[in-house]
């Protein structure tokens, strides 16, 4: 029997992590989550289990990973895999859609909160 299950989710009531993001549409191999008007910071994020893309909607930053800075700008899209070590310098107001697989809000993936101003 096939999966037939079909999701429909609003930002405006979806839920909302403990790093700021809204958890958007989740299956049970991707999920998606939008990180809105994120201000201007830098994280110290813990290597994750899960691999990451992203689109830029407003914004730039930069994606500190293995030793490489990539700076990001509307329209841009990048890729963290899993287990790599990373950071972003948000450089001025922040909008992007992730989407992370295996989902990130599965199983404690995404609890860690280790953003610092």
């Amino acid at each position: 029997m096939s999966d037939s299950t079909v999701k429909k989710v609003s930002s405006k009531t979806a839920p909302k992590g403990t790093m700021g993001q809204t958890y958007l549409v989740s299956g049970k191999r991707l999920s998606m989550r939008l990180w809105e008007n994120e201000q201007p910071q830098t994280d110290v994020s813990e290597p994750r289990d899960y691999e990451t893309v992203g689109y830029v909607v407003k914004g730039r930053a930069e994606l500190l990973i293995e030793g490489q800075t990539i700076k990001l700008e509307p329209g841009d899209s990048w890729l963290v895999p899993a287990h790599a070590k990373h950071s972003y310098r948000i450089l001025e107001p922040f909008t992007a859609v992730e989407a992370t697989a295996p989902p990130a809000q599965v199983h404690g993936r995404d609890e860690v909160n280790t953003r610092s101003n």
